[in-house]
């Protein structure tokens, strides 16, 4: 036997704690289940038979390989959300951007290592509208021995937050596109599964019940796996202290009520400093726009020790649905820790300066109701969806897949924000292409993200795949760089993976390009994902093997 090897079993067998399993393994299987919500039975597609589906435990620097074996009649993808993927673009999980999906009776095992990043994210489905029920949270704990940069709490729960449609989300959305117009909306919000106590189908659990005991402190992992809003987070009666978003740590800041978007994660503290009793938990949507939403409030409950279960629930009043002030609050407040140990690390000077207008268009349909249905675009593009891997294609030099022509800048310019109305341009029509965006390895871009009011100005959660981004400025109207650029924080932006482009403005992003491979930049309202607003950035090689894409593993679908 080696010496080397001799020290490593003398020291796992005397100091066990410091030498631990780095390899997690997990199998999903992917299946349709029977289940009632809101006074419907319908079968639903999920994960080993739950909804939501189980969470994911990991820590910083270990790998995680999880086989998905898919039993149902649909491809399937998973997404690993905000984990970066580190040249490993195969394993990130969009259907037809950097894999083919999986095929019914098929599998294919997601191998990947989670490198600097601790926190909250989420996993689910990337094809369709399978996202609906096809999630669940990834909790990433610190390495081990390493503490939070905050009070270690009592206890810590993981909430998940969707949308429930009693009928089968495919045939709304396929309705929806044979149509030309906008889909139904969903029939309820959930927290974990379930609609909550008030709810007149409430299910026989009542939904989520947080057993808590006076002085105690306790940090919620929640998540927003809805599809199409933002949703406001509230405790009755009670602070929520925020200490991280999207897996990064944030200063800690107190507030009555969260807002989170689609794809966004936030770790918040709830100390339990009320008299005993029981207090309504609610979640309910943002959109401070005349877009139709589905206004329903999903409940759970914060349960002191001692308190009877027939003991009255002190209630909570959502904030209204356009409580743009409110937002605003939540979002302005976010700033980076940027400790000595988590510096926030902003690009300073920029290779690529880009203007993404981010909206919604018409284009003719001689089958559709109107003779026209409703799209959406980046720059003016709507997006086509190949049927040939993007990833596999950039790898394999495969000609006639996609080009690298994306448009920087609009190609024409007007008051993006549509204010005053009747300023957007007379032609609604966009274009459409697959088409590309390409960076050289370690390139500085910054991003703006401006809101269109061609039909409507209107919220838009955008997910950048492959890296973590600073939000360096956010503002209404139409984006100003000589006088907007000034006010910039490059001290202590917050660090996200996706950000609320807000309704009738912008908001301004900076990242490096330090990961090679094609990465998905998308809508996460499914609804404008479908209808086109996405596209994808191909990030070149750099030198030398450390800088590069690795190969595609040998089980990789085909199309």
């Amino acid at each position: 036997m080696e010496p080397w090897v001799r020290v490593l079993l003398l020291v796992a067998f005397l100091f066990p704690a410091l030498v631990e399993c780095r390899v997690r393994h997990y199998k999903f299987n992917v299946v349709t289940r029977n289940t009632t919500r809101l006074c419907s039975s319908k079968p639903i597609v999920t994960v080993n038979g739950r909804f939501p589906g189980p969470t994911l435990y990991a820590r910083e620097d270990d790998n995680v390989l999880i086989k998905v074996v898919n039993h149902v009649k649909y491809n399937v993808t998973i997404h690993w959300h905000g984990i970066r993927q580190l040249r490993t673009g195969w394993h990130d999980g969009p259907a037809y951007i950097t894999q083919c999906p999986i095929q019914p009776g098929q599998t294919y095992t997601y191998n990947f290592t989670i490198t600097g990043q601790r926190g909250t994210l989420l996993w689910h489905a990337h094809i369709l509208w399978l996202r609906a029920t096809i999630h669940g949270g990834i909790v990433i704990l610190p390495k081990r021995g390493v503490p939070y940069p905050f009070p270690k709490p009592e206890k810590e729960i993981v909430v998940i937050l969707g949308e429930w449609w009693k009928s089968d989300t495919e045939a709304v959305i396929n309705q929806a596109m044979q149509s030309g117009l906008a889909p139904n909306v969903s029939d309820a919000h959930t927290i974990n599964g379930h609609p909550g106590p008030l709810s007149p189908c409430s299910s026989k659990q009542g939904g989520l019940k947080l057993q808590v005991e006076s002085g105690k402190k306790y940090m919620l992992r929640i998540i927003n796996a809805a599809l199409n809003e933002e949703l406001f987070f509230k405790v009755a009666g009670h602070n929520l202290t925020v200490v991280e978003v999207d897996a990064t740590y944030t200063k800690p800041f107190t507030t009555d009520t969260l807002l989170i978007t689609p794809g966004q994660t936030t770790n918040a503290i709830l100390t339990a400093d009320r008299r005993a009793g029981q207090y309504l938990i609610a979640a309910s949507p943002f959109m401070d726009s005349p877009i139709t939403v589905d206004n329903a409030t999903a409940t759970a409950t914060v349960h002191y020790s001692g308190t009877l279960s027939t003991s009255a629930t002190t209630l909570t009043k959502p904030p209204p649905q356009n409580a743009t002030s409110i937002a605003n609050k939540f979002i302005n407040s976010l700033r980076s820790l940027n400790s000595k140990k988590y510096p926030a690390q902003v690009p300073l000077k920029m290779d690529h300066n880009l203007l993404f207008t981010v909206g919604l268009g018409v284009n003719p349909c001689s089958t559709c109701v109107n003779g026209s249905r409703v799209v959406a675009a980046i720059n003016n593009v709507s997006f086509v969806m190949p049927t040939y891997s993007l990833l596999q294609a950039h790898y394999f030099n495969k000609s006639g897949v996609f080009t690298t022509d994306f448009p920087g800048n609009p190609p024409i310019s007007f008051n993006y924000s549509g204010n005053p109305p009747g300023t957007s341009p007379a032609n609604m029509n966009t274009m459409n292409g697959t088409r590309l965006y390409r960076l050289n390895y370690n390139a500085t871009v910054q991003l703006v993200l401006q809101d269109t009011g061609i039909i409507a100005p209107e919220n838009h959660p955008v997910h950048l795949h492959g890296f973590n981004f600073f939000q360096v400025g956010r503002g209404l109207g139409n984006f100003s760089p000589k006088n907007d650029s000034k006010k910039f924080n490059l001290r202590d932006p917050v660090e996200r993976n996706t950000i609320g482009v807000p309704s009738g403005g912008w908001v301004a992003i900076r990242f490096r390009a330090d990961n090679p491979g094609v990465w998905f930049l998308h809508c996460h309202l499914e609804v404008h994902t479908t209808w086109g607003l996405k596209m994808a950035f191909v990030v070149d090689n750099g030198k030398g093997p450390n800088e590069s894409l690795i190969p595609p593993p040998s089980d990789l679908p085909t199309c």
